[in-house]
């Protein structure tokens, strides 16, 4: 029996198969078989539409491959196979990162296979708790300007809460933890700037009043960190921060879902659309993430 591995942002999570080598014939059959969604057209490598990269899961295992002229003949044409490629597959029997679904045949070999999905299809939205679903109260700014010093606050709240979470992990000898916060910190600093920008007209810090305050006392996007353990894992901090993603996106969300003010519901809208991309990034790196952590206890 042979494991593939389907992964793509089109999916929730990776799916793993089990396909008895050459019984179901190629990559594009085996997921056809299990209602994978690896784009295709033609099926007869033509399009390219199928187009996909394999990893064997085992670099010790070396099988003879079967890359076929229309095959090299597509993937060249993508600009996805290089000339030393092509000489390996031909002399040394080292298959391409990338191939062709309808092209490549399952053999006896454990194999992740990840495609982008069909991008012609409409991105999900995250998931609405049950709470940001019917909740109809929060903050109700008053104008376009509030509303803007509002997200203003936010992504500066997120950018100095990951940079302290950074400073925590990488003084307790936490690296990986604390290069992962620095990057997410350097990400809020660039969705503030984008706030900023939109906000140059208007007065970007606006004060609030002391009895405006929000949920838990803290601004959507802060963590429910436990700042200074060194034990987190990279997967507990990416846990952590997708909740104050989906916080900030249901934030948004409820303010366009609640305005009155149809330019306060444009603005929301924009700021749901990036939430819903922020949301969508750290699904993956989780899924990723979890992936690894399964190969390597496997």
């Amino acid at each position: 029996m042979t494991n593939v591995t389907f992964s793509s942002p089109s999916m929730a999570r990776d799916v793993t198969v089990y396909a008895v080598a050459g019984d179901r014939g190629t990559i594009l059959g085996v997921a056809k078989a299990h209602k994978i969604p690896i784009p295709f057209d033609c099926q007869d490598g033509e399009c390219g539409s199928c187009l996909v990269e394999v990893k064997t899961l085992d670099p010790t295992r070396k099988t003879t491959i079967a890359l076929t002229e229309k095959e090299k003949e597509g993937l060249r044409q993508l600009g996805k196979i290089t000339r030393e490629e092509i000489h390996d597959a031909e002399v040394n029997d080292i298959a391409p990162r990338h191939r062709l679904a309808c092209q490549c045949f399952v053999r006896n070999e454990d194999i992740l296979v990840s495609f982008q999905g069909d991008e012609t299809l409409p991105a999900q939205a995250p998931h609405l708790s049950t709470a940001a679903k019917i909740y109809k109260g929060g903050l109700k700014p008053a104008s376009v300007d509030e509303f803007l010093s509002l997200a203003i606050k936010v992504e500066e709240d997120a950018a100095i809460h990951f940079d302290e979470l950074a400073k925590a992990m990488a003084a307790v000898g936490n690296d990986a933890v604390a290069k992962l916060f620095a990057q997410l910190a350097g990400f809020s600093r660039l969705h503030l700037a984008e706030a900023q920008k939109r906000a140059a007209a208007v007065d970007a810090h606006v004060q609030l009043p002391p009895d405006y305050v929000w949920p838990d006392h803290v601004t959507p996007e802060r963590t429910d960190l436990w700042v200074g353990d060194p034990a987190m894992s990279r997967l507990d901090a990416l846990r952590a921060a997708l909740r104050g993603e989906k916080r900030g996106y249901e934030f948004y969300y409820s303010m366009a879902g609640t305005a009155t003010d149809p330019d306060i519901v444009a603005a929301a809208k924009e700021f749901v659309h990036e939430e819903a991309e922020h949301v969508k990034v750290l699904e993956a790196w989780i899924t990723r993430e979890e992936w690894d952590l399964r190969h390597q206890a496997a």
